[in-house]
């Protein structure tokens, strides 16, 4: 895999595991960094059908505001991934940085403060990765040895209570793809990969949703901030007007809503 640019401002794939899912692409500004570094988690209901393209435009968005910003792939159901395979790429991706960093081959990175931007199962995968310190405990796998800790995440349209999304279908059958089971067969997996479940994450968290999402049920996002709120934690719902594919366009309003959070999550 390509670990150079050819030109300034085009993305650099680089590996964090054998298995050709297991990469990202790093965005770099071309001009002055802005503080932090914010990791990019397509959507696609966890599925090999979908890939890092979607993520594309809001990580070259984000360069082009001067952030870093890491696109991760990582294995799907259906090309190796489900448990706890995606779970492990996520945790190894977003540790990968930690070794980007020290390398020194792409400038200074600031991992002081790294923000997790999930779209859809991706906004799942955030919310999920920032619980990863709590999860060692009590756990049968331990997920919190880590290297780099979110300091924020933002959630679009994230499906952030699982059995809740099975109860409604959320993706057909989505959810028990991913965790091999419906909840009373695979509780166990259920109450790790739950991000209600993990709270209190001590950590922000921003939940952007359109009022006219019929993916994922904006009552994902109302629950999952009144029980963090409840819980202690700095939440915030941003209902915003659109469907679920409006929160990934760069142009809509509903990424404006994403991105003028970050100043205060980044610096």
């Amino acid at each position: 895999m390509n670990t150079a640019s050819a030109r300034p401002g085009d993305p650099i794939r680089i590996p964090y595991g054998s298995d050709p899912s297991q990469f990202g692409e790093l965005h770099l500004p071309t001009g002055t960094r802005r503080p932090g570094t914010a990791v990019v988690i397509h959507g696609g209901f966890w599925r090999a059908a979908y890939g890092l393209d979607l993520g594309t435009p809001l990580a070259a968005d984000l360069a082009a505001r001067g952030w870093v910003a890491w696109n991760l792939e990582y294995r799907r159901v259906g090309d190796g991934g489900g448990w706890s395979a995606t779970f492990d790429d996520i945790a190894a991706g977003i540790d990968a940085l930690a070794g980007i960093a020290s390398s020194g081959a792409h400038g200074a990175l600031d991992l002081a403060r790294v923000v997790a931007i999930g779209h859809s199962a991706g906004g799942h995968l955030a919310t999920w990765a920032a619980a990863r310190p709590a999860l060692g405990s009590g756990s049968p796998m331990d997920f919190a040895a880590g290297s780099v800790a979110l300091t924020g995440v933002v959630s679009q349209a994230g499906v952030l209570d699982l059995e809740k999304a099975v109860r409604g279908g959320v993706g057909g059958t989505a959810v028990q793809d991913l965790l091999g089971g419906e909840p009373g067969d695979v509780a166990d997996r259920y109450r790790i990969a739950d991000p209600t479940r993990q709270l209190p994450l001590g950590i922000p968290v921003h939940c952007v949703h359109g009022d006219q999402d019929g993916n994922v049920p904006l009552d994902q996002s109302v629950d999952y901030v009144a029980a963090a709120t409840a819980a202690g934690d700095t939440a915030v719902l941003h209902e915003i007007q659109g469907d679920h594919f409006a929160l990934i366009d760069v142009g809509s309003p509903a990424w404006t809503t994403v991105v003028e959070l970050l100043p205060s999550l980044l610096g």
